[in-house]
């Protein structure tokens, strides 16, 4: 009997929690290829449970490698373990999240399984059993097909908020595998251990995004910006242009070649909505948009509109709100 065909999605754990990429990526791989296994890869201490939150996302399998030396893995470490499971297993497939940490045992792995890696895809579709990876090139330009026709596992990484996470019923498998050989990485000891979220981690993350763009750009529109922010729990983010000031860096960015955000509330600030940010904007719950340009394409996507000056707006705005 042939065997179905299995697309992997690693459970990255953040902060003793699921990182919630990995639900987008379970949802994702069950609704591209129906007729494969969707599998999820955990690794877990033996007192560690976050297979019963994978389970709510509804994997066919959930493969647990668990192991007293998982608590505080280097990357080499997981994975060197991930490659010995896939050479068992034979996956068709392996997705990451595009996170800091996936995009640093991916590339790990992929030498050791001498495969091919698309690195932060924006969309992903099987043609029978070859997975094409979508991202963009070409200064964002151009979406480009990528395919991995003669190796396997296909794999790639895949942006956060690129895809919506829904909890499916169904009956899980869970298989616990303890016989894999481990092998800690030379040269490496942890003697503390400070927690530090990155900025894209915030903004990809953050349920209240104000954003800035080319309109928006002058040192007391950011200050009103960030003053804003404070009051309303939220994250300031840029579109490309002012990854150049002091302030932001490319973690701050939305877009194609930044981060793609799915926040409850957004409000842009002077920016025109070139495709390559609205692409990254499109998961968001209630968008506001503010330009002088009446014409501006943001307001097409957006849910309120303002036309008008941004410093006048965020004055305004701050003073409503206590």
């Amino acid at each position: 009997m042939e065997k179905t065909p299995e697309i992997w999605i690693f459970a990255e754990k953040r902060l003793a929690a699921i990182e919630p990429t990995t639900f987008q990526l379970i949802t994702k791989a069950k609704a591209v290829a129906p007729n494969f296994k969707t599998v999820a890869v955990l690794l877990e201490t033996p007192e560690e449970n976050l297979e019963e939150s994978l389970k709510e996302y509804g994997p066919d399998k959930i493969l647990v490698i668990k192991d007293t030396r998982l608590n505080q893995p280097a990357d080499s470490e997981q994975a060197d373990l991930l490659a010995q499971l896939a050479k068992r297993y034979q996956p068709n497939s392996f997705l990451f999240g595009a996170t800091i940490t996936g995009r640093s045992i991916a590339p790990r792995l992929q030498a050791k399984l001498q495969t091919g890696l698309t690195a932060d895809c924006l969309d992903l579709y099987f043609e029978e059993e070859q997975l094409v990876q979508v991202k963009p090139s070409y200064g964002d330009n151009i979406m480009c097909e990528i395919l991995c026709p003669d190796r396997r596992p296909q794999m790639a990484t895949v942006r956060p908020n690129t895809f919506t996470a829904k909890k499916a019923a169904g009956k899980v498998d869970v298989e616990i595998v303890e016989d894999l050989e481990f092998h800690p990485s030379a040269g490496i000891t942890i003697e503390a251990e400070h927690v530090i979220l990155s900025n894209s981690d915030n903004i990809a993350n953050a349920k209240r995004v104000i954003a800035l763009g080319r309109g928006a750009a002058d040192d007391q529109s950011i200050q009103l910006a960030e003053e804003l922010a404070g009051k309303l729990g939220a994250k300031v983010g840029v579109s490309r242009p002012l990854t150049d000031k002091a302030q932001f860096n490319v973690d701050d960015q939305i877009g194609q070649s930044g981060n793609t955000i799915a926040p409850n509330f957004l409000i842009n600030l002077g920016i025109s909505g070139a495709v390559q940010y609205v692409s990254g904007i499109e998961n968001t719950d209630i968008i506001v948009s503010v330009n002088t340009d009446k014409q501006a394409p943001i307001f097409k996507v957006s849910d309120y509109c303002f036309v008008g000056d941004a410093k006048t707006f965020l004055t305004e705005l701050g003073h409503a709100v206590k």
